[in-house]
């Protein structure tokens, strides 16, 4: 088991990615904290690991908000001891062609995706520097390193995780702290209306070179791999695991 006994945050994870990825890292040995939003939905997906033999807990988190996101880590370092791995996956999205967007469409995304990938790191990497160990993942998007119509919030968000997973893996490289993020393909609930509208269909998998789109448990290998000792190695790295999409 590449992860065995490792402590590990994963947000967003009550469905798609940040599930697959819960799962995935239960599966090979570690400690999952579910964190979403939702409780019920980070329930499910808890009680589906035990029952497959895991260990995992969920916990109701608004990464936007601080106070909760130190409350979150305080739980899991109280019953675990620590946090080896954070997965930065939360995110939501607001969208508005630019000219109409509001500012509370802005800034809730910026919100979610930049403050709350910032709160979450600051609230654990304490922690990671005392012990000299970490692993730091970050989701990014085609979105944040193409454009995308509609959804400037989005982009920009994605955009600005780039700039954070650099600055974050080069300050922190002397403590043995990796930091690494992955754009993954569309295989979200939030990228529904693409896989499914037709009016966006099929400009998109032309888009894609594999031409078809993601399932999230093909994207889970990568997560694994970033949070093993397999990428000791590596750090400041964007991996697009996305079909081809963003070849340039």
């Amino acid at each position: 088991m590449q992860l065995k006994d490792k402590v590990a945050i994963v947000t967003g994870a009550g469905q798609g990615i940040g599930a697959a990825v819960a799962q995935a890292y239960a599966a090979e040995g570690a400690r999952v904290a579910v964190i979403d939003m939702n409780l019920d939905a980070a329930s499910a997906v808890a009680e589906g690991i035990r029952a497959a033999g895991g260990q995992a807990m969920a916990v109701a988190c608004d990464v936007a908000q601080r106070a909760q996101v130190d409350a979150m880590a305080a739980q899991v370092t109280l019953a675990w001891g620590r946090v080896d791995i954070l997965v930065n996956n939360a995110g939501i999205t607001r969208t508005a062609m630019l000219h109409k967007m509001t500012s509370e469409q802005w800034q809730a995304v910026l919100g979610v995706h930049l403050t709350g990938s910032f709160n979450c790191l600051q609230a654990v990497v304490d922690g990671m520097i005392e012990r000299r160990y970490g692993r730091i993942i970050f989701v990014t998007s085609a979105a944040g390193i193409l454009g995308t119509v509609g959804q400037i919030n989005y982009s920009v968000a994605k955009a600005g995780i780039l700039g954070m997973t650099k600055s974050c893996a080069r300050e922190l490289a002397r403590h043995n702290i990796t930091a690494n993020a992955i754009a993954p393909g569309a295989a979200t609930p939030m990228t529904e209306t693409i896989r499914t509208d037709e009016r966006f269909k099929e400009k998109y998998l032309d888009r894609i070179a594999l031409g078809r789109w993601a399932q999230p448990e093909e994207i889970t290998p990568v997560f694994v791999f970033f949070a093993s000792d397999a990428s000791s190695y590596v750090t400041g790295q964007i991996l697009a695991a996305d079909g081809g999409m963003t070849i340039h």
